[in-house]
């Protein structure tokens, strides 16, 4: 066997030399350091149906340091996933093996990677799945040692300890060389080991080249009980070829054509191997909940309720009703009301204390098996873990966020607490679908749709109670808006959601005193916006928008209503845009709403300063000129 694994390996990084060479770019020194460890855990360890790669009980393998992906192309070639000629596309335009692994072409894979420090935070998500859904499957995680400076990777060790997930093995491919230069720690293996150890993991080190090293700390690994297990690989980057060997200036070259040639005949030139990657046994999930009806809450016209306690009791009404549905918090579900989930549903419930980082992606490996995870904390701090966001979209994966305590109107507790750039955050990850709820019946029929709609998903809620303003039998369609408030005689249009919409109501009743007629839109689904309703509103306003945000001016409501003329054979409507633009303090939600210039008063006066204008765009006969407005001519 060891004459076969060791020809595994050299074929494995001849195959890495030969697609980068092709590619003309690529990382063959980071895939040579860890072929070694490939060719082991392929051959004698993982159990892995290719031809089901979403078997649930199939072992799960993240490369974590995404960039060495040469190296495990060339592992799915020789399992006979891909062939030669496949390998040989390496990063051409097209191909399915890009230059970081990337699940939306490559099935094969599960997750994005190439952002370093997050696989093993993935690989915690996937290691809580096997143990509630009752199945033996372990995860492997390949990681490179650059990436332990990251301190997403530490919260993933803190908690892969916390729940004690002896199906988790971490593997540090220690080759000692960064892009730019020696890594932290440099060979230093017992130093990582402390560092493992010191987070309640049983760390093993060995020679990341010893073929029977390797399976022994891998067989060990399985054996362990109530621990995750960390092997800390010393390796040499580049290793087998003498030109790039432990050699500085070789991260992400490739080598020259005739360097090649002399780098495979270095390794005994190319052999016929095969991966003999065994099935795991046909298992499928066992313990579930059963499924049951849904029952959403309903809440009373008039009553007021926070709609952060609307999403607690949806979130609840979703567990009851899906086995499904599994939800994650950052300490502060006593907050955002997952707790209600909690104490329903504990083992679907998954505590992951001041670690946002850790949270995302730990929820992004529960999400690629199949799970409905909803990931919850104040929007302020969702904004640490935007990276990891970014790349669950990458991932092609289903993640649904909610940010509670957003902008000036949480009060007292000021800026640092209060989330003014979440919604453009959110609006600008790829596919996402942005939601900002007025009322607790709208928050739970937008949750219930939520936990069906592919992508990352945010929606955010409100601290403060505000009131009901929809009965339960309402419907509010991802995508629409409600227009609560319309007249023939309306001079400009007010668009708002959440707490603003409930100023834009006052400011409407006091501009009704004065005889003045405003349309009052409520712009609940802020990605995808309805462009339709806002064009109309534009024409029959005569082209003026009040847009009203609780939010920097910037990324947020007033941009995704700009967005809706875009490519619109008219002028774009006249838009006041009334946002935070100025960095809040403590005070009464009242007084920071007035003091950013965003409450019913400061509606008022925007509307009678586009009033003060109806006189000069009126014909003789008193028709408004502006009618013309939304024409091509106009």
């Amino acid at each position: 066997m060891a004459d076969t694994l060791a020809d595994l390996a050299a074929q494995l990084r001849i195959d890495s030399i030969r697609c980068t060479t092709a590619a003309g770019s690529g990382h063959p020194s980071s895939s040579l350091s860890a072929a070694d460890i490939l060719a082991v855990l392929f051959q004698k360890h993982l159990r892995f149906d290719f031809q089901q790669p979403r078997a649930p009980n199939n072992d799960r393998f993240i490369l974590s340091k995404g960039h060495a992906c040469p190296v495990l192309y060339s592992a799915f070639k020789a399992a006979g996933a891909i062939d030669d000629k496949e390998l040989m596309t390496l990063r051409k335009f097209g191909s399915r093996l890009e230059g970081h692994p990337n699940p939306h072409v490559l099935p094969l894979v599960d997750v994005a990677t190439g952002s370093l420090g997050q696989g093993l935070a993935i690989g915690v998500g996937m290691a809580l799945t096997a143990r509630l859904d009752g199945l033996p499957f372990r995860t492997y995680v390949l990681m490179g040692d650059s990436e332990t400076a990251e301190g997403s990777v530490w919260e993933a060790f803190d908690k892969a300890s916390h729940y004690q997930l002896d199906n988790l093995c971490a593997l540090i491919d220690m080759n000692r060389l960064g892009q730019s230069t020696e890594t932290e720690l440099g060979w230093n293996g017992e130093a990582y080991a402390a560092r493992a150890r010191a987070f309640g993991w049983h760390a093993i080190t060995l020679d990341g080249h010893d073929l029977d090293a390797i399976d022994r700390a891998l067989v060990e690994a399985a054996s362990k009980r109530g621990q995750p297990t960390c092997l800390i690989c010393k390796t040499e980057k580049g290793h087998g070829s003498s030109l790039i060997a432990n050699q500085d200036g070789w991260h992400g070259k490739p080598l020259p054509e005739d360097k090649a040639r002399d780098a495979i005949r270095e390794l005994g030139g190319e052999r016929p191997v095969r991966i003999d990657v065994k099935k795991p046994d046909a298992l499928k999930p066992s313990g579930q909940d059963p499924a049951a009806p849904l029952k959403l809450p309903g809440y009373e016209v008039g009553q007021k309720e926070a709609t952060r306690k609307a999403y607690g009791d949806a979130l609840l009404a979703l567990g009851n009703a899906r086995p499904d549905v599994v939800a994650l918090d950052a300490e502060v579900s006593n907050s955002t009301y997952s707790d209600e989930f909690r104490k329903a549903h504990p083992k679907r419930y998954f505590e992951m204390y001041i670690a946002e980082q850790n949270m995302v992606s730990s929820a992004v490996g529960m999400a690629v098996l199949g799970k409905r995870a909803f990931v919850s904390t104040f929007a302020a701090f969702l904004s640490r873990a935007y990276d990891q966001i970014r790349m669950a979209a990458i991932s092609n994966a289903t993640l649904h966020l909610c940010g509670s305590h957003a902008g000036v109107s949480i009060g007292e507790d000021g800026p640092s607490q209060m989330a003014l750039e979440d919604l453009a955050m959110m609006r600008a990850v790829g596919g996402s679908t942005v939601l900002y709820p007025s009322d607790a019946n709208q928050t739970a029929k937008l949750l219930a749709q939520v936990v069906e709609r592919k992508g990352i998903s945010y929606l955010r809620s409100t601290r403060e109670k505000t009131p009901v303003l929809y009965p339960a039998s309402e419907e509010f369609p991802i995508g629409g808006c409600k227009v609560i408030r319309r007249s023939d005689q309306d001079v400009a249009t007010v668009v708002a959601a959440g707490i603003t919409l409930h100023e834009a109501l006052k400011a409407w009743a006091m501009l009704k005193e004065e005889g003045v007629a405003v349309r009052v839109i409520d712009l609940y689904s802020v990605k995808p916006v309805d462009a339709k309703t806002l064009r109309e509103a534009a024409r029959e306003t005569h082209g003026r928008l009040i847009v009203v945000e609780d939010h920097w001016a910037e990324g947020g409501l007033a941009d995704a209503v700009l967005e809706a003329f875009t490519g619109e054979r008219q002028r774009l409507p006249s838009v006041v845009r009334l946002a935070v633009t100025k960095l809040p303090g403590s005070g009464k939600p009242a007084e920071l709403l007035n003091a950013a210039g965003i409450d019913a008063e400061h509606i008022v006066e925007a509307v009678t300063s586009f009033v003060e204008d109806v006189a000069r765009d009126t014909d003789a006969q008193g028709r408004p000129q502006a009618e013309a407005w939304g024409h091509p001519n106009a």
